[in-house]
């Protein structure tokens, strides 16, 4: 049986929490950052040397690329949950069943999804509006990412097996690798070989693949507990549904979630390609600004999940704490950067003035909510650790997909004006912070911790 003798697991079981939550969380920050760099820098190249409407076509289809990937982010992480519980319990058995499992449902998934990208691209499109000008292109870009997935998919679940175990410092390597081949060959397709929204597409996945190649040539190598090996690749069928129940409701949340972006996406486009462009471009942004927020609650998610396998509620209510103190700290520092440099940070994508415009618009008008979603992804990170995926799944849809909904439907017949439109994503995180804190409130945080004794 493999032994964990390498330094790179971490057991947070014991130890000094906040010295743990930032060094596991800073790697999975730099990770993310080069991450978001694989869509962004698609989005500066075809801005800069293809046009304004290769820039909305790309940056259009970011609702739909969350929506296919959803489910699967949700599986990933139930068993990243899964195995870091196990790890927790130092239970290595149902630990090496728990990533095997894990594996073979991942290389399922990836052949599904991949099918229904390709084939729904131009329905979900046309659904969501999508300006006559982008559409052709957008069509292109997102048929040839669906047939990418797989790489995605493989790095995702790879990296999440790395992080169940103490592990955030690998996946960032081998993705820093990646992001730097990605920016390479959208240079090469765009400028020498002029392919233009096709090319960056290719660009993208390719440089995915990369990623997931070489962190199951990894697990492969590995000696650790968490090592693959082709004879125990298997599904246990107790284990799947295991992660399934934890996975699954945070998986349908965000593929719901940004289904129903969709239709937040149809309501800017109605306003023109600007704007379509200029939505993009804050997208792609707030996704930089969104990052150290989601690298807490990953971190927040693995500590829990380890130590709810440990049986220390203890450290549990400390380290959900202390993350919330780190995560807001960081978030308003980045609030009054992006504020301020909203114009120049807009002008790397494009030049456009009415794209310039909007996208300064929606930069500033909804980077002073932020604080707000940091509240929701720390609650929700800390109560998917512990198991419970169904309170933040349910709170999380109602917020921001039925009232999101009803708020644009109204709002659009009331006013003409984008400012209303705009900050559609705000007032989803307000109403979901007043509901989770009202469900702790009404449930009691405390009894859950107890419950894990």
């Amino acid at each position: 049986m493999p032994a964990s003798t390498s330094s790179t697991v971490k057991d947070m079981t014991t130890g000094t929490i906040w010295k743990h939550l930032i060094t596991f969380a800073f790697p999975l920050f730099i990770g993310n950052i080069f991450q978001q760099l694989y869509n962004t820098v698609d989005s500066v190249v075809v801005g800069n040397f293809v046009g304004s409407d290769a820039l909305g076509a790309v940056t259009s289809t970011i609702p739909i690329v969350i929506t296919l990937i959803g489910l699967f982010i949700g599986l990933a992480m139930g068993a990243s949950v899964v195995i870091s519980q196990y790890f927790g319990a130092k239970d290595i058995e149902n630990l090496r069943k728990a990533t095997h499992t894990a594996v073979v449902a991942t290389v399922i998934m990836a052949l599904i999804i991949s099918a229904i990208g390709y084939y729904s691209t131009p329905f979900l499109l046309r659904m969501m509006n999508t300006p006559p000008t982008v559409f052709k292109e957008a069509v292109v870009y997102l048929q040839i990412f669906s047939l990418g997935l797989g790489g995605t998919m493989l790095y995702n679940m790879g990296s999440g097996i790395l992080r169940a175990v103490g592990d955030s410092k690998r996946p960032l390597y081998f993705l820093i690798l990646a992001s730097i081949l990605n920016i390479f060959l959208d240079l090469l397709f765009v400028i020498t070989f002029e392919s233009g929204v096709a090319g960056v597409a290719y660009a993208t996945i390719l440089a995915q693949l990369v990623s997931g190649v070489i962190i199951f040539w990894i697990l492969f190598r590995s000696h650790e507990v968490h090592s693959l090996t082709w004879h125990e690749m298997k599904i246990d069928k107790a284990i799947l549904i295991r992660i399934i129940k934890i996975g699954f409701p945070a998986g349908f949340q965000m593929a719901l979630t940004s289904f129903s972006n969709v239709f937040v996406q149809a309501y800017i486009n109605a306003y023109g390609a600007a704007a379509t462009a200029g939505w993009g471009i804050y997208a792609r942004v707030d996704a930089f600004v969104t990052l150290s927020t989601q690298s807490m609650a990953m971190a927040i998610t693995t500590f829990v999940g380890q130590n709810a396998g440990a049986r220390r509620p203890d450290r549990i209510r400390q380290g959900f704490k202390e993350c919330i103190k780190i995560s807001m700290s960081i978030s308003i520092s980045l609030i009054a950067i992006l504020y301020i440099t909203a114009p120049f940070i807009s002008s790397l994508f494009n030049r456009d003035a009415q794209v310039l415009y909007y996208s300064v618009l929606f930069l500033r008008l909804n980077c002073i909510f932020d604080p707000f979603n940091v509240l929701n992804q720390t609650l929700a990170g800390a109560l998917r650790g512990v198991g419970d995926s169904k309170s933040p799944m349910l709170i999380m849809l109602g917020s921001f997909v039925v009232f999101r909904q009803i708020y644009l439907f109204i709002i659009s017949r009331l006013t003409r004006s984008i400012y209303f439109i705009a900050i559609g994503y705000p007032v989803g995180w307000i109403v979901c912070c007043t509901l989770m804190l009202t469900h702790l409130r009404l449930t009691g945080w405390e009894k859950k911790i107890a419950a894990l004794k």
